[in-house]
């Protein structure tokens, strides 16, 4: 008997019962639908990180002091003094570094008029805005003289500007009290929103790194040291030289640990895209789960089928119908429906997706593999939990079949 034959036989049996076929097949549509939902959602969810994690400055390597003993005891990073302007100035000659700027950050409350808003002061120079992608949308930056001179001016944030001037006056200009010291507010960032942390990028106050040390905090040395590799790819050789650099200044021992830690936007991402990647295998064997339970609704329909038509399989093989042509037509139902089942379900999941983002506003992202993946495993599933009953079938004897009733 041709494929022509048993294809026109399996589709006559499945159309006389077309509500049990449905039904087979839903267990089919939800799975492969699941699967491309979940990856879709995995995945949108690690490209909205990764970009979040550029728009700061995928190549930002950060320096801090580090926690270390004395005496016995160990110091806090809070506590400790080991960065000097002349670090700074030292790495900014290093090759690889791309843009550098010292860092001295105070906290404190912000006011204009009657208006006052609870917020840091970060004391940096131009190069900062290089390095976190920062803007200025209006006015301009400070200048290396203003650094010089320790000038009083700063550059806002969308969020402070909203709530220092909340009737939409310019602050280009203005004088703005950070405690007792006036600063003249001279440009507006433009807007970075919350990144993948939560934390408002545009709740900041810029300012010369001068001016927050002397007039401000009154100390002598910096907090921080934020700079960028020239690559994305030359982060880890960087990071190797600005460490060697300052282990030689700090005329630290070979035994001895680092007084400063350093970490960069890249191991953020790679932490990051772990989980995600974590989170996206889990929901992916969850939404797998489905496709199983479908396979194993198809190998329940197909013992039934085959128990039906018991009497009919007799009737063929009695009349020269092989065991081949037995086995063929039961598994080419199974393939119909899952197969059926499947481009139904990438429909359905594709569907499913742009309503994630329509509503939900969750970031989604489909990609070919998971339509492929899941449309593969639902036909596999489909041979492999039809195979049995097929076989079954194939192999019963035509003279108890005949009996059966």
């Amino acid at each position: 008997m041709n494929i022509a034959n048993l294809l026109k036989i399996a589709l006559k049996a499945l159309n006389n019962n077309k509500l049990r076929c449905f039904l087979t097949m839903l267990g089919i549509i939800i799975g492969v639908a699941s699967v491309i939902t979940m990856l879709a959602i995995g995945q949108g969810s690690k490209n909205s990180i990764k970009a979040q994690i550029s728009e700061m400055g995928s190549n930002m390597i950060m320096i801090h002091p580090g926690n270390m003993q004395r005496g016995g005891v160990r110091q806090s990073a809070d506590d400790m003094q080991t960065l000097e302007v002349s670090d700074y100035e030292a790495l900014g000659e290093l090759p690889g570094v791309a843009a550098i700027s010292p860092s001295v950050t105070s906290g404190g409350q912000l006011v204009n008029g009657n208006n006052n808003y609870p917020s840091s002061v970060y004391g940096v120079t131009p190069d900062y805005l290089e390095i976190r992608k920062f803007k200025v949308k209006d006015g301009a930056m400070f200048t290396d003289q203003d650094i010089k001179s320790a000038s009083k001016v700063c550059i806002l944030g969308k969020t402070v500007v909203d709530n220092l001037f909340p009737n939409g006056e310019d602050p280009i200009g203005r004088v703005i009290r950070f405690g007792k010291i006036p600063m003249t507010v001279i440009g507006v960032l433009e807007s970075k929103g919350t990144n993948s942390m939560g934390m408002d990028q545009d709740d900041v106050v810029i300012a010369p790194y001068t001016t927050v040390m002397k007039r401000i905090l009154a100390i002598d040395y910096i907090q921080g040291i934020f700079a960028s590799a020239t690559d994305e790819n030359d982060t880890d050789a960087t990071i190797e030289a600005i460490t060697e650099v300052l282990r030689e200044r700090h005329r630290l021992k070979p035994e001895a640990d680092n007084d400063f830690e350093i970490r960069s936007q890249q191991e953020l991402s790679e932490m990051m895209n772990s989980t995600s990647d974590m989170m996206t295998v889990l929901l992916a064997c969850i939404a797998g789960i489905s496709l199983l339970v479908g396979g194993i609704g198809i190998m329940n329909i197909m013992y039934v089928s085959v128990t039906e038509r018991t009497r009919e399989i007799g009737l063929r093989m009695s009349i020269g119908a092989r065991g081949i042509d037995i086995l063929s037509q039961f598994l080419i139902e199974a393939i119909i429906i899952s197969v059926s089942g499947g481009i139904i379900g990438i429909l359905v999941g594709v569907l499913a997706s742009w309503l994630v983002n329509v509503i939900a506003h969750w970031p989604v992202y489909i990609q070919a593999y998971s339509v492929i993946l899941s449309f593969a495993v639902c036909t596999v599933t489909g041979i492999f939990f039809g195979w049995y009953p097929a076989q079954k079938a194939a192999n019963l004897d035509p003279i108890e079949a005949l009996r059966y009733e």
